[in-house]
C-alpha cells in the first residue's frame, strides 16, 4: 500500500463519525446495513451521514450497492485489513528483543 492511500484512509477514520459509521459497517459483516439504518443507529441526519459515506467510500473504506430503492453500505474488508498490513508491516523489525510484540 502506497503512504498517501494509507494516510487518505487514516484521516477519513480520524473524526468521530465516520469511525463510528465504519466500526457498525464492520459490525455488520459483508451484508452491510441501509443508510436508513445506519443513520438512525449513530442518531445522525441523514444529509450529514451522506457527507461522511462519501468520505469514506473515497477513501475506499466502504462500498455501496444499490438494492431497490436503499443503498446498502458494507466496509471493505480488504482495503481495511490492507491498512492494518500497513500499520504492522515494519513491526519490532528494529527491535533485538526475542518475540515481537504485534
Amino acid at each position: 500500500m502506497e503512504t498517501k492511500l494509507a494516510v487518505r484512509m487514516l484521516a477519513a477514520l480520524a473524526q468521530e463519525t465516520r469511525l463510528a459509521v465504519f466500526r457498525q459497517l464492520v459490525e455488520a459483516g459483508p451484508a452491510g446495513r441501509a443508510a436508513g439504518e445506519l443513520a438512525e443507529a449513530l442518531g445522525c441526519a441523514p444529509a450529514t451521514l451522506s457527507f461522511h459515506l462519501k468520505e469514506l467510500s473515497h477513501a475506499g473504506l466502504i462500498d455501496g450497492r444499490q438494492d431497490g430503492r436503499f443503498v446498502i453500505y458494507a466496509a471493505n474488508f480488504s482495503s481495511m485489513n490492507a491498512l492494518l498490513s500497513f500499520m504492522t508491516e515494519n513491526c519490532c523489525r528494529a527491535s533485538s528483543a526475542d518475540g515481537c510484540a504485534c
